[in-house]
């Protein structure tokens, strides 16, 4: 079964890239932070390269729709159990 047919292409020399990458941006951040003037705030790591086993933004936010949709749904039936006159009727 090739890498295309389970959803992506990258060989493994795309991967190694993306690491390398990855180390030199948080290189640069680790140098510029080493010689930042003392009063200077330190500047956080970069976001790494995104990778195909990696969801992208999207997905990301579906999850965090269906999760707050199944937190809402539990909390309205704690809601219902312990307090059957705040229930939402419907």
């Amino acid at each position: 079964m090739s890498r295309r047919t389970v959803g992506h292409h990258w060989q493994h020399l795309e991967f190694m890239l993306a690491e390398l990458l990855d180390l030199q941006a948080r290189f640069r951040t680790d140098f510029g932070n080493a010689n930042r003037d003392e009063k200077a705030a330190p500047r956080p790591y970069p976001d790494p390269v995104w990778r195909p086993n990696q969801p992208s933004e999207k997905q990301q936010a579906k999850a965090k729709q269906r999760e707050a949709a199944e937190a809402r749904t539990g909390y309205m039936r704690i809601v219902a159990l312990a307090t059957p006159q705040y229930a939402e009727k419907g």
